[in-house]
């Protein structure tokens, strides 16, 4: 029988809107879309897209922790941009800064809006735990 380890930031988004922010099952971990909330989850730095990215991947990394995985196990990510045009540079480079020489599959889909008035970036990924880390 399968095992379901659940992760929350404890933010009330969560409860709100009735998710989790990753589920592992079995040897994957389906992580939901993260973006540029808090510690409170408060969403912070409305519009400027380099900090939001920051703070993006500074909570992918509290879920990576909480599983004890590493980037390097990650095979899949999706990212939502607002103003794809525009920020489609920043989002390639964050994207190098943070994986380093790992490449995941990725998919990145440009939008009009997202969640909250100003948020310009969300990514959802998928761990592989049988991957080297």
């Amino acid at each position: 029988m399968a095992t379901i380890d659940v992760f929350n930031h404890n933010v009330p988004a969560e409860s709100d809107f009735g998710y989790s922010q990753a589920i592992k099952s079995g040897d994957l971990i389906h992580v939901s879309g993260q973006l540029s909330l808090d510690e409170a989850g408060e969403f912070r730095y409305a519009d400027d897209f380099s900090t939001q990215l920051e703070q993006t991947y500074a909570n992918m990394d509290k879920v990576l922790d909480h599983y004890g995985v590493t980037r390097n196990q990650v095979v899949s990510q999706t990212l939502y941009v607002v103003d794809l045009r525009k920020n489609a540079a920043p989002t390639a480079e964050g994207n190098l800064a943070y994986f380093g020489g790992h490449r995941p599959a990725s998919t990145v889909l440009g939008t009009t809006e997202l969640t909250f008035p100003g948020q310009v970036i969300e990514i959802s990924f998928i761990v592989d735990t049988r991957l080297p880390a």
